[in-house]
């Protein structure tokens, strides 16, 4: 919604990256960044969408001030899914190559991405792929070309993961199948061919440096907790049965990389009442950054945290930020306001040492929010105390006036969080019908800030996976007309389809962020698609089946089976 005023033009949005939808917007008007200011309220998810700024947001702004009313522009659920941008839509033939014991010597092939019809980012998105095909393995050899066409069919654009889900999905069908092609179990293929805990950081051969991991851990423990052998046993006694009904266990070992680029500022202001106040270049919707980042600057100033005012999503007070995307926001703005934050401690450390008449080294911040001599607690000031302080003092060159700082971060690399994914499922043989019984997720995002957060992050991306794997299609007839413009054609998945996901962590620091995390919000979706497909395949590999495509859909495994009766 665009809202004309006497002090210019207000834009109402949905959108990850406040920032650079409003330089966006300015830039496409020839305007200054000052002239539109983009508000961007709660709204239910992004899932990388909503990073673009699209045309129909930006006309609205000329459109309301040559009508001198508010225009809001409101689309159809068919026009929603015709007219935002897609996602994934990469076909792959690739080839793998090892030796007979199982050591994985190369892997090959090409990428064929749709970019549809007008040129967006995921036209570039293979590149990420390429990228990540090494997993979490040792691959001396790389060689994926990759091309990107223009089609008559909707732009593709980042959906949660982009690229990466992709990468997984393929290094991992990869393995599984070569496990059968040599008769080793997929879990003993995978454990050869590991990237060692001794190993980090790690370049790979496709030149990309893992900065830490444990991946072997993160796999013991997704074993230990669905009892694999027991589940292979069960397997083998179906098998022998000729039972109607198979299991089928899927594993996937993963590694993303998250935090891609950019620089994040937050501001942190001690307010006259002795609250703080931080505004935030990262939009949360659904990502909980209003309780972590209060979490962080409560847990470094002892400022409870119903104190902390959490401002998000207005171009008027964010000045630089990368939004929310990548897995990015914890990593850099969470350790942007670590680093306001600081710069407020410092400054309030040499306000009280003044006024105390004792050394800079001497203060120290107290339980409670009071800042005093060491070991003289009656002595402290509490936080509106040293706001009324920097508000009577003249700010020195470079300062800033009153008790506030601006937190600038940019991390040196991306991170990369792993984790391993155990899909168990049942085919029923006579109709193709596939019943997810269970799905364990252990996954590693660095230190855990709130586990609450983290698990919320697995449950959503474990959900679209399956969806990925298990129903979603996009179909267009010859014509290019889209078929699934609704949630009766486009199946997206339930709680009645979701199982119960069995959530565990472990925990490998990254040394690229003071706060020692890596990202989440994509790691489900990454880890999970590929362990239902695998599983899938799995429950009807004696049957000489080697591949399903996705989405495995009764019908399509239905005719897998009977093409080999």
């Amino acid at each position: 919604m665009a809202v004309p005023s006497d002090d210019g033009i207000e834009l109402w949005l949905g959108s990850q990256n406040v920032y650079d939808a409003g330089m966006t917007v300015a830039k496409v008007l020839g305007r200054g960044y000052e002239d539109v200011r983009v508000r961007v309220p709660d709204m239910g998810g992004g899932f990388g969408a909503k990073i673009y700024t699209y045309p129909e947001q930006i006309v609205l702004v000329p459109i309301a001030e040559r009508l001198d009313h508010p225009v809001q522009w409101i689309e159809s659920r068919i026009e929603n899914l015709t007219n935002m941008c897609h996602g994934r839509d990469q076909i792959q033939n690739v080839s793998i190559g090892a030796t007979a014991d199982g050591s994985i010597l190369w892997i090959k092939g090409e990428i064929l991405k749709n970019g549809g019809a007008y040129g967006m980012w995921g036209a570039a998105e293979p590149y990420l792929t390429q990228d990540m095909a090494s997993g979490v393995y040792n691959i001396p050899q790389i060689s994926l070309a990759a091309k990107s066409v223009v089609t008559n069919t909707v732009p593709n654009h980042a959906y949660r993961g982009a690229g990466r889900p992709e990468a997984s999905a393929m290094v991992e069908r990869l393995i599984d199948m070569l496990a059968a092609e040599l008769s080793i179990d997929p879990v003993a293929l995978r454990r050869k061919n590991m990237v060692g805990s001794d190993q980090f950081p790690h370049r790979t051969s496709t030149g990309v440096t893992y900065d830490s991991g444990n991946y072997q851990a993160a796999l013991d423990r997704a074993l230990d907790i669905v009892e694999y052998e027991d589940l292979r046993a069960e397997q083998a006694r179906r098998r022998a049965d000729n039972s109607s009904v198979q299991l089928g266990i899927g594993v996937s070992t993963y590694v993303e990389i998250t935090a891609l680029g950019t620089i994040d500022s937050s501001r942190v202001t001690i307010n006259e009442d002795g609250s703080a106040t931080m505004v935030v270049p990262t939009l949360s919707h659904g990502q909980s950054h209003e309780t972590t980042f209060r979490q962080i600057l409560s847990e470094q100033l002892k400022i409870a945290t119903e104190n902390i005012h959490f401002v998000q999503g207005d171009s008027r007070y964010v000045k630089r930020g990368g939004g929310t995307m990548a897995s990015r926001s914890t990593q850099i703005g969470g350790s942007s306001v670590l680093v306001a934050g600081e710069a407020v401690l410092a400054k309030s450390r040499r306000l009280v040492a003044n006024q105390l008449e004792a050394s800079t080294d001497d203060i120290v911040l107290f339980d409670g929010g009071r800042l005093g001599v060491a070991g003289v607690p009656d002595s402290a000031l509490t936080w509106a105390e040293v706001a009324a302080l920097a508000a009577a003092e003249e700010p020195g060159e470079g300062e800033e006036p009153g008790l506030q700082a601006l937190g600038k971060f940019k991390q040196a690399s991306e991170s990369y969080p792993f984790g391993t994914h155990i899909s168990v499922v049942e085919v029923d043989t006579d109709t193709g019908n596939v019943e997810l019984l269970r799905h364990i997720a252990v996954d590693d995002c660095g230190y855990i800030l709130n586990r609450m957060v983290v698990d919320g992050q697995v449950h959503g991306g474990v959900a679209i996976g399956i969806g990925q794997a298990m129903s979603e299609a996009v179909i267009y007839d010859d014509d290019g007309y889209l078929m699934s413009g609704n949630l009766t054609s486009y199946l997206i998945p339930s709680a009645m389809t979701v199982p119960s996901i069995e959530i565990d962590h472990t925990q490998t620091l990254t040394p690229l962020n003071p706060l020692g995390v890596k990202g989440i919000g994509e790691s489900g979706t990454i880890g999970s698609t590929p362990a239902v497909q695998n599983a899938v395949v799995d429950a009807v590999r004696h049957l000489g089946i080697d591949h399903i495509d996705m989405p495995l859909t009764p019908s399509r495994v239905w005719a897998a089976i009977h093409s080999r009766a």
